[in-house]
This record gives structure tokens, C-alpha cells and sequence, in this order.
């Protein structure tokens, strides 16, 4: 799902012309941040689940050089529609978070394996199930990080 949306921001990207926007900006990192909606009462359950493992394979795939950062934002909801929680994932750029790696899925599968005390994917997705319960993923977005360039006068 991260990869169908960031495919539609790359081309979106690339139909709007990103060369005319180089006179505005100079392009950086990539953030994959995807909108959670916790469930009535499972707020603090959430939270618990990313402090613990969640937090360990994002500081770990980070060590790895998969990702550059990771965060975290919380906010009070606008309407019962609306995200509480942002889970953001920074990449060197657009590539790096849409284009498939063998090397990475390779090392990716080695924090899990380390994380989780075993490399059965089986295991360790009947593992990290419960978060199910305590949240529903509203979507997930792709925005590009820039520097602005100053206007000459």
C-alpha cells in the first residue's frame, strides 16, 4: 500500500514538471508518512506497541541505512474521520522509499529476525497482529522535503 500511494506522488511529480520548480527549491529527503485513527480507547495501547518493538526496528532499519529518521506525531482529531497518530519514515529520496532492493528487503528481514527472536515472517506477523485492534490506517502520503532557494533582487 506505502508503495501504490508514493508510485501516484512520483508520478504526479514527473507530470507536473519538476524541472520549472528547481528555480523555487532544491530537493531533499523524502518523508513516507502514513495517518492512523486509534481506536475508542486504545490509545495508550498503541502508543505502548510503537515504544516497544515498532521502535526498535525503525531505530535499527535507521542504523541499517534503510531510513534516514523516523517520527512520530500525535494530534487531537478533528472529527471521528481524522488521524490522532502520524508515523513518518524519512528516505534518502524518492528511490530509496518506492524502488524495491534486494539488498534492503535482505537487511530489512534481519531486524525483524533479530527484533522478534525468529525469521518465520508467519511468526512475526501473528506477533505484531494485535495492533490491528488498536488502529485503522487512513492512508498514506509522500511528501518531498526542500530548501528554498532566497529570490534574487
Amino acid at each position: 500500500m506505502k508503495r501504490a500511494a508514493a508510485a501516484t506522488f512520483a508520478c504526479l511529480i514527473a507530470l507536473t514538471g519538476s524541472a520549472i520548480a528547481q528555480e523555487h527549491w532544491t530537493e531533499g529527503p523524502v518523508w513516507l508518512c502514513s495517518a492512523i485513527r486509534t481506536t475508542e480507547g486504545h490509545f495508550d495501547d498503541y502508543m505502548e506497541y510503537l515504544r516497544g518493538d515498532y521502535y526498535t526496528v525503525q531505530q535499527e532499519s535507521i542504523k541499517a541505512g534503510l531510513l534516514k529518521d523516523s517520527k512520530v506525531y500525535v494530534r487531537a482529531p478533528a472529527d471521528p474521520d481524522d488521524y490522532d497518530v502520524l508515523i513518518c519514515d524519512l528516505f534518502e529520496n524518492a528511490g530509496k522509499a518506492l524502488d524495491y532492493s534486494a539488498a534492503d528487503d535482505a537487511k530489512a528481514d534481519e531486524i525483524a529476525a533479530k527484533v522478534y527472536g525468529t525469521p518465520d515472517e508467519d511468526s512475526q506477523q501473528e506477533m505484531i497482529k494485535p495492533r490491528f485492534e488498536m488502529r485503522k490506517i487512513l492512508g498514506t502520503t509522500m511528501v518531498r522535503e526542500v530548501t528554498l532557494k532566497p529570490l534574487e533582487k
